[in-house]
């Protein structure tokens, strides 16, 4: 019988960081929001902050461990399966270090603001925390792409002939 935790575990990682990454897009794909007066734009901002705040953490971490079952168990799938995911969870780690690092203090920062009356430099750091999430979002969806390549590299690798048969096997 087909062992189906290295199946699973890709399966999972990619829901989990196709969801991430889009999410991220949806926001750089949002040019409206910067055009947002400073009251409306910093109460977005603290509204976001609370959602995101609950589910990144979960969905990240989740991602995370089943991209590392993802590399243990694609070790044996060939070179370029492995080298992708393990591709894959470096850009996720990297992801996370900077969204703890850097965007997240900007994010409490902005959590601390009165919404009527935001800083004189608001926009100064907002164009930071914009740059830094652009960063954050390529290195996201390259994540994802190299896991989704992986995921048909994967496939190929596992249809054989059966000499004799004729048919193919998945």
């Amino acid at each position: 019988m087909r062992n189906l935790l290295p199946e699973a575990a890709r399966t999972g990682a990619t829901s989990l960081l196709g969801l991430f990454a889009g999410g991220l897009v949806f926001t750089v794909l949002a040019p409206s929001l910067l055009k947002l007066p400073a009251s409306a734009y910093v109460r977005h901002w603290q509204a976001l902050n609370t959602d995101y705040g609950r589910a990144m953490p979960v969905l990240l971490l989740t991602c995370l461990a089943l991209l590392l079952v993802t590399c243990a168990t694609s070790y044996q799938r060939g070179r370029p399966v492995f080298r992708l995911t393990v591709t894959a969870t470096l850009l996720l780690v990297a992801v996370i270090v900077l969204t703890l690092t850097a965007l997240d203090p900007l994010n409490r920062l902005a959590d601390s603001w009165n919404a009527d009356r935001p800083p004189a430099d608001w926009t100064d750091i907002r164009r930071h925390w914009w740059t830094l999430h652009t960063i954050r979002t390529v290195m996201a969806v390259l994540a994802f792409l190299a896991l989704l390549i992986a995921n048909v590299a994967d496939r190929r690798n596992g249809v054989r002939v059966r000499p004799g048969a004729g048919d193919y096997r998945g």
